[in-house]
């Protein structure tokens, strides 16, 4: 079946073209001038997009005994899908102690099955042996799962050996190493000095996981990928001093990828004293959310090309039941917010409308970015003929205003609840197949696929 996307402008990372776009089944087959097709779409006035790629999700996340993120991978990709969002990569959760690699990729493998967008996984290092080198070259040569992440901080903090040993082993398979930077000491130390001191209302919370101890897990992990000369991945850099760091080493010639998320270019910590603690809670997350100074300079980041994808870390987890919890004290409450519906709505609305970067730009660091750096390109992220229709298209002339009441994640509140944005996402193609339209869910679960992503050798 051919499917006509007609009179739009074509965006890419590259060009703005005006064209029609023509689709067969799951592939682009033709850019250029068409009149006939099984369906047309007249898209007149609007912009025609590679479909969105969120490189950072939670879906079904078991942070603790107690607490699992909200949305699975059925309700959490019919958000993604509405939002303009075709691919996830999703960060799994840790298995127990001395669990191997596979293990929770197994878990997940079966839990993706839901899936209505197509999806990939980030793994997890909980610790370091031979063993575990020796599993993680063979699912990086051979399994399609290129991408790890080991975190600086929480129950299984790596060394700083832990991380050497991790960095040379992804040179030697063509592998990346994505990392959670924030000081585990100082962050431990800070919270234990907030708890005896009663400071346990969540307006503290900021102050326990400063900048600092961002910036300086940060500028540790890029001296050590230098020393092994290998590129490494910075998830949701937050604060203005990692930027910096970042800059620095880029300058000097090394290959280091930023990524921030949506919440830290529009939210700040005043958050955390709305309503007392009520409404405060439900911004907990790590990095906690940084001032004015540090939004600004992600945002320059971005145009500039030192951040150069924005995901979400969409982690919803309940207020009535879960959140709540940390009212009295945060360190009760899970970490994590929502956010995949909303992206690619803020970033066009408050980026491209606002002109703190341009188009290509946008379409850059909502989905081809991430495509190239995560082994996905061009299949994902570009418009070529004969890769997957993973498309998006964007109406400026419409405005609404977000809303839990509108939202498809089932979590009991949105993080940008009222804030009006002047974009509408029309249409969403996932590999050809229709799956969302002005904010109705059109597809069906189960079709999203498993990528098998390249590694860095291939």
């Amino acid at each position: 079946m051919k499917k006509l996307l007609k009179n739009g402008t074509i965006v890419t990372g590259e060009e703005i073209i005006q064209a029609d776009l023509l689709i067969e089944d799951e592939k682009i087959i033709g850019i250029g001038k068409y009149d006939e097709a099984d369906e047309v779409y007249d898209v007149t006035g609007m912009y025609v997009m590679p479909g969105g790629i969120d490189p950072h999700t939670h879906m079904e996340l078991q942070q603790s005994p107690q607490y699992r993120s909200a949305d699975d991978f059925y309700t959490g990709t019919v958000a993604a899908a509405v939002g303009g969002t075709t691919t996830i990569l999703d960060h799994i959760a840790f298995g127990p102690e001395g669990a191997n690699l596979h293990y929770s990729i197994d878990i997940y493998r079966e839990l993706a099955k839901k899936s209505v967008v197509d999806y990939g996984f980030h793994g997890v290092i909980q610790h370091v042996d031979n063993d575990i080198l020796k599993e993680l070259d063979g699912i990086v040569r051979n399994e399609g799962i290129t991408s790890f992440k080991a975190y600086s901080t929480y129950g299984y903090a790596m060394t700083d050996i832990d991380f050497y040993r991790i960095l040379k082993q992804m040179k030697t398979s063509g592998g990346l190493l994505t990392i959670h930077c924030e000081n585990d000491l100082i962050t431990r130390y800070l919270i234990d000095e907030a708890m005896k001191a009663g400071k346990t209302d969540v307006k503290y919370f900021p102050s326990t996981r400063p900048n600092e101890a961002e910036a300086e897990s940060v500028d540790t992990l890029l001296n050590l990928a230098k020393l092994v000369d290998v590129p490494v991945y910075i998830v949701h850099t937050s604060a203005a001093e990692s930027v910096d760091r970042i800059k620095l080493s880029k300058e000097m010639g090394d290959e280091v990828y930023s990524e921030t998320c949506t919440q830290y270019l529009m939210l700040t910590d005043e958050v955390y004293s709305k309503n007392g603690a009520k409404e405060g809670v439900k911004y907990l997350m790590q990095p906690p959310l940084r001032k004015k100074r540090d939004q600004e300079v992600l945002w320059n980041g971005l145009k500039d090309g030192d951040v150069v994808t924005v995901g979400t870390d969409h982690c919803p987890f309940i207020y009535e039941t879960e959140k709540s919890k940390g009212i009295e004290n945060f360190t009760n409450a899970p970490g994590g917010a929502p956010g995949v519906e909303e992206r690619i709505k803020i970033l066009f609305s408050e980026g491209v409308l606002k002109d703190r970067f341009d188009l290509n730009t946008f379409v850059k660091v909502v989905s081809t970015n991430s495509a190239k750096i995560f082994g996905m390109y061009p299949e994902k992220g570009s418009l070529d003929l004969n890769t997957d229709a993973d498309i998006m298209v964007i109406d400026p002339n419409r405005s609404e205003k977000i809303s839990v009441a509108t939202q498809h994640s089932v979590c009991d509140y949105n993080a940008y609840e009222g804030l009006e944005v002047n974009c509408g996402i029309h249409l969403v193609f996932s590999r050809g197949k229709l799956v969302a339209k002005d904010g109705e869910f059109k597809g069906e679960k189960g079709y999203g696929k498993f990528i098998h992503r390249k590694n860095r050798d291939n």
